[in-house]
């Protein structure tokens, strides 16, 4: 069984789409716009889920969860915020279907079960979160109140794509009040560091820490901190953003708090979130032509033993050995699967197994049991080698652990073949065209400059890196004076 996909130099959006389907990770829905999570895909966004709740927990943060349904009159009161996401709302204004009369079998919307107000699905938590804070909230030794909650949320989408962008997707958001300023601010750069720590060393992704210009920042914020990951394509993608809501969110829903001193002040926010977008990330950051490559950290299945044998004889002394192979793994806290089905051939495993991007495979046949050895093939380099039998679950640990380590070398190493400088608006296009990723230039600073360039180009401030080029210079479009130099690029 060979699954062939479109190359990535052929049709990268293509050989995208086609993967994420061919390797069971998802799939369209009959809603439109809305995509089925198979198991397999499910399992690998529950490993991320598992890591970072785990994070969250240990910097102490609670789950909780919170309603589907925002009233438009909550949803409104924070104003940048309702204005910033009005247009992506789904709307619930009935709450009853009833027999269709003109259409024996079939219903409609009945009528007279119009809602005495609108209800918004959410799109963010913000406004319901925010209005159940108030009732939480009364003194300063409720502070600082760290909640996470896993959930789906709705932003209605002309264009979809498979993880990417769908008019539902999974995620989690943080929301959490401060008593300060300084321990606000504190918490969404923690949160943001946090979130880069897991993209390079368990999701083996490389990204650029940085803030977001005005013009891209979240809806309601002061300040948006971000994650920025570059794909195979040149094509940035968003991994992730943690943003300081200073007091407005309070002063929108009245949350105060009375101080150490007796006096009532306004709470100060951040807000956080990842969502299934990293699936896609994932895909686009490692894959090659043959199918998914994944980081063993991430891998639901780090090694998978593929028995060769002719009869049920050979089958019964191989797996005896496999067994005990598996056995020695998971005393190692290794993820083996044995897969000894008889209704599908080993070559057919073997491209289903390259497809679905399984760090490590074995393979063991009735000369291997001869031998003492197995067949051991790398799913990141493609390699092959013949290793013996004894000790081989300390050669898996430590092969798995330099598999992370060289797909996160080998994304690095291209994001930053592709950051390049440009110090002209002829150069910047240039590079646009002809080789992609992220551009570092100057930038003056306005709203003004970098919606003309969006507009000229369809690139984008990606984000105001911490690190890199602090000089001042020049605005590559303006020639206006510049603080820093900026990354812009096209994302996704």
């Amino acid at each position: 069984m060979k699954k062939s996909l479109t190359s990535r130099k052929e049709d990268y959006s293509k050989w995208y789409n086609e993967l994420v389907v061919k390797a069971d990770l998802a799939e369209n829905s009959a809603v439109r716009g809305c995509m089925t999570i198979k198991p397999y895909g499910y399992a690998i966004w529950e490993k991320m889920q598992a890591e970072l709740d785990k994070r969250f927990k240990e910097t102490g943060h609670e789950n909780a969860y919170f309603p589907l349904f925002v009233p438009k009159s909550l949803f409104e009161l924070e104003e940048k915020n309702a204005e910033g996401f009005a247009k992506e709302c789904a709307v619930v204004t009935h709450y009853r279907l009833q027999n269709d009369p003109d259409r024996p079998g079939k219903l409609r919307v009945d009528p007279e079960a119009k809602l005495d107000e609108e209800l918004v699905v959410r799109p963010t938590s913000e406004a319901v979160i925010w209005n159940t804070f108030k009732g939480w909230i009364e003194s300063y030794r409720d502070l600082p109140l760290k909640i996470n909650q896993w959930a789906n949320v709705v932003r209605w989408e002309m264009r979809t794509r498979l993880f990417l962008r769908t008019t539902e997707f999974l995620w989690q958001e943080g929301h959490t009040a401060h008593a300060t300023k300084k321990e606000a601010v504190e918490e969404a750069e923690l949160i943001n560091a946090l979130y880069a720590d897991f993209a390079e060393n368990f999701l083996a992704i490389p990204v650029i820490e940085g803030l977001k210009s005005e013009s891209e920042k979240f809806a309601g914020a002061v300040e948006t901190y971000c994650i920025e990951a570059m794909m195979q394509d040149g094509k940035a993608l968003q991994a992730g953003t943690s943003h300081f809501l200073g007091e407005n969110f309070a002063k929108a829903f009245d949350v105060k708090f009375t101080s150490d001193q007796g006096k009532q002040e306004y709470v100060w926010a951040t807000s956080w979130g990842v969502s299934t977008r990293l699936m896609g990330a994932l895909v686009m950051t490692h894959s090659d032509d043959h199918g998914l490559v994944l980081p063993p950290n991430l891998a639901p299945i780090q090694v998978v033993i593929v028995p060769i044998f002719k009869n049920d004889e050979q089958l019964e002394l191989i797996s005896e050995k496999a067994n005990a192979i598996a056995e020695a793994l998971r005393s190692k806290g290794i993820r083996v699967k044995y897969d000894n089905r008889t209704t599908h051939k080993p070559g057919w495993k073997f491209a289903e197994y390259e497809l679905k991007g399984i760090p490590l495979r074995i393979a063991i046949g009735p000369k291997d049991l001869e031998k003492g050895s197995v067949e051991l093939a790398r799913r990141d380099l493609l390699s092959k080698t013949f290793e013996q039998q004894e000790g081989l679950e300390n050669l898996i640990e430590n092969l798995l652990k330099d598999i992370q380590q060289e797909l996160f070398n080998k994304a690095k190493a291209f994001r930053d073949d592709h950051i390049t400088k440009a110090d002209s608006f002829e150069e910047f296009k240039d590079i646009l065209e002809s080789k992609g990723g992220f551009i570092s230039a100057h930038w003056d600073g306005t709203a003004e400059t970098e919606e003309k360039i969006k507009e000229l180009t369809k690139a984008t401030i990606r984000c105001i890196p911490f690190s890199g080029d602090k000089e001042a210079g020049k605005c590559m479009f303006t020639g206006r004076d510049s603080a820093q130099r900026v990354l812009f690029a096209k994302a996704y």
